[in-house]
């Protein structure tokens, strides 16, 4: 296969959530440029809407428009989160400090979910929670109120915990203070606190918040997602000559640990055209093939790559050696269990690999890799397998490619723009 030509990813995903939530407590009128438009975005907007929040459709190539009063109102229905659980976890965030009852649902993947790592810290904070059955997971009533300050160590490293905590400092004016075990998750909510005032910094391993700023409404351009340009710089890798560019992409270090794995396999990745977008930095990815070698991913990079695993599963089914990824665990809790599942469908398609523990192994071939791949509606295993899909000789079915739109709106259509047979 051959790559070539430059393409611009949708929105990213993390960003827009937050953008418009931000936005949602700001009394006034926000301006959002090249927000995504995927279903999990679509969630996020309409449960705003739900909560009183004017927010404008989300179509790709339109600026969204949120007016936003400076708090949420009761909800008069059920708020039906999708398939997101960074909808849902920021949300419960938001609403643990509003005093009135909201019941969160979603579709039958997002109910599997956990959130009492989420429900239990907001419950020290002051909130209450009401679970359907005793069951970890959705539906789940909140009634919020005021809050009381947070010091607090989190189960594991996790920007959705992180956010929602301190969106729940936000909202209820309140100190919050956390630690995370195993490295830095994205810290995107952290920099756009900081944006509008608020003190955020590390204190000997803890991130401690103050209520010092304001929400005002703002104008924000979204660069593109990180998570969903790491697809097509993979097919770059496992192409056979040619360059990808990948333009104006969120290149915030907490989210390319991707990138920093694929140079150690042998993919030549470069970053041009730097520069910042209200404190999030952005540039061009530039990717080229390569003759690829094993590598080991360690606990501590987990968390800036955690969404990449799957495609750099794929890539790692192609190099030289055994790729071990350690302590991934946290795979077993995603849309899907996507830890089993991604173990599964390498071998499904002639692949080396197993679990062992927390830990996926990863062994590197080169056949061409055939079979049928089931995602159980998990985006990014449908993507990473379609990129798999792209080395020459293979024949991959794969049972849901539509779930792609969760993330990355118009993905098949993308592959095919950047790479061509021979």
């Amino acid at each position: 296969m051959i790559v070539g030509g430059s393409v611009v990813v949708p929105g990213d995903k993390s960003l827009t959530h937050r953008a418009l939530m931000f936005a949602a407590l700001a009394r006034g009128t926000s301006r959002i440029e090249g927000a995504l438009t995927s279903l999990d975005a679509r969630s996020t907007a309409r449960v705003l809407r739900q909560l009183g929040v004017e927010v404008g459709p989300l179509r790709p190539g339109a600026v969204v428009t949120v007016r936003g009063r400076g708090a949420l109102r009761r909800p008069a229905v059920r708020l039906h989160c999708g398939n997101s659980g960074t909808t849902t976890r920021l949300l419960l965030g938001l609403l643990a400090a509003h005093p009135f009852r909201a019941v969160l649902t979603g579709d039958a993947s997002l109910r599997r979910r956990p959130m009492r790592r989420v429900t239990v810290p907001l419950t020290r904070m002051g909130a209450r929670f009401e679970e359907h059955g005793g069951r970890d997971g959705l539906p789940l009533a909140v009634r919020g109120g005021p809050l009381a300050p947070l010091e607090y160590e989190l189960p594991v490293s996790s920007a959705q915990i992180k956010s929602a905590l301190l969106l729940a400092g936000v909202a209820g004016k309140v100190r919050v203070s956390l630690r995370e075990p195993h490295g830095r998750s994205r810290d995107h909510t952290e920099r756009m606190l900081q944006a509008f005032g608020y003190q955020v910094r590390d204190r000997a391993g803890w991130l401690d918040f103050e209520p010092t700023g304001s929400l005002v409404p703002f104008e924000f351009r979204v660069p593109g997602d990180p998570s969903s340009a790491a697809f097509l710089v993979g097919a770059a890798a496992l192409a056979e000559q040619g360059t990808i560019r990948v333009e104006a992409v969120g290149v915030n270090p907490t989210r390319v640990g991707f990138v920093h794995v694929l140079r150690r396999m042998g993919v030549p990745i470069v970053v041009e055209n730097e520069h910042e977008r209200q404190g999030e930095p952005v540039g061009d990815l530039v990717a080229s093939p390569a003759s690829l070698r094993a590598t080991e991913v360690e606990p501590a990079e987990v968390p800036a790559l955690i969404d990449e695993i799957p495609l750099l599963a794929v890539v790692a089914s192609r190099a030289k050696g055994t790729t071990v990824f350690r302590e991934v665990g946290e795979l077993r809790v995603k849309e899907s269990d996507r830890l089993g599942l991604l173990a599964a469908n390498l071998r499904a398609v002639g692949a080396d690999a197993e679990v062992s523990g927390d830990d996926l192994h990863v062994g590197g071939g080169n056949g061409a890799p055939r079979g049928y791949v089931r995602t159980d509606g998990d985006h990014r295993l449908a993507m990473a397998f379609a990129v798999l899909g792209t080395v020459p000789g293979a024949k991959i079915r794969i049972d849901d490619l539509r779930c792609a739109d969760v993330s990355f709106p118009g993905f098949p259509d993308a592959l095919r723009s950047v790479s061509r047979h021979r």
